[in-house]
């Protein structure tokens, strides 16, 4: 039995947990929340039978040894603040906020630690599907990576970086493009929106060379994330629709399914897939 903790009790903590405790994620027990929210944390522990502890502070984080991975299910805010110290406390880390990762100096400084120790860092796929081909493709040159993704205009409310741009979306009545650029750009500006920008720029030719264009369409219902790759060895075009997450229309569902997913495999004797 593999013993995890989780950072942030959310939408996307609460759904993952739920489905560790249904087996669904295999032979997985959380054994601690922690969340900057208290009640957040001990809404999620009572309503598991396993009663994971309720966790502080960052300080009981580190100290913990009952659990060998922890899983952020937070914010990027939340992966800058806890992953070095998670992982130079002798724990693996599992990803979900990885729009975190495209500082450049903070990512070579995790890598580093994580390889100092001999720790593990994983990143779900997420909401996107193609991420093992474009992994492959990028064994050789590639010429083209780009993401188009499509959500209703209700996915981008209260988004700092349209406020700024004065981009209005109310009432809208046909898609519109409302970002164009590299991804390194994209996960700044649609931080809860586009953490597949940042899986798909570390699967491929990094985050200066991954294109991605964000359209708002009031015409759907569900996410919509299409990649194109064209490189050497081929070309590749793959598409997502994906049911939005309830409680939290931002994100895809599939994205909690893949960390579950992504739990699974560590504990399974055939992997399959690259």
């Amino acid at each position: 039995m593999m013993k995890v903790g989780l950072i942030g009790c959310g939408a996307i903590g609460t759904a993952l947990a739920r489905m560790i405790e249904a087996g669904e994620a295999g032979d997985v027990e959380v054994v601690w929340v922690y969340d900057l929210r208290r009640d957040c944390s001990q809404r999620l522990a009572s309503g598991l039978s396993s009663r994971p502890k309720i966790l502080n502070d960052a300080a009981e984080i580190y100290r913990d040894r009952s659990a060998e991975l922890v899983v952020e299910a937070a914010s990027q805010g939340a992966v800058r603040d806890y992953s070095l110290g998670i992982i130079s406390s002798g724990k693996d880390l599992l990803i979900l906020s990885v729009g975190a990762l495209s500082d450049k100096n903070f990512l070579d400084e995790l890598r580093a630690e994580a390889k100092r120790l001999g720790r593990k860092i994983y990143i779900p796929s997420g909401a996107v599907i193609g991420i093992d081909g474009v992994k492959s493709l990028s064994l050789r040159k590639v010429q083209e990576v780009r993401l188009i993704t499509r959500k209703p205009p209700s996915a981008f409310r209260g988004n700092e970086y349209l406020k700024k741009k004065k981009i209005k979306l109310t009432g809208l009545r046909a898609p519109k493009i409302i970002f164009t650029g590299p991804a390194l750009e994209a996960v700044k500006a649609f931080p809860a929106s586009v953490n597949v920008a940042a899986t798909l720029s570390l699967a491929g030719v990094g985050f200066d060379r991954t294109m991605v264009t964000i359209i708002a369409d009031p015409r759907i219902r569900r996410n919509i994330h299409e990649i194109r790759a064209r490189g050497e060895s081929g070309e590749l075009i793959a598409k997502s629709i994906n049911v939005p997450f309830p409680e939290s229309p931002r994100t895809s569902y599939l994205a909690a399914l893949s960390a579950a997913r992504t739990l699974r495999n560590l504990g399974e004797t055939i992997k399959v897939g690259t």
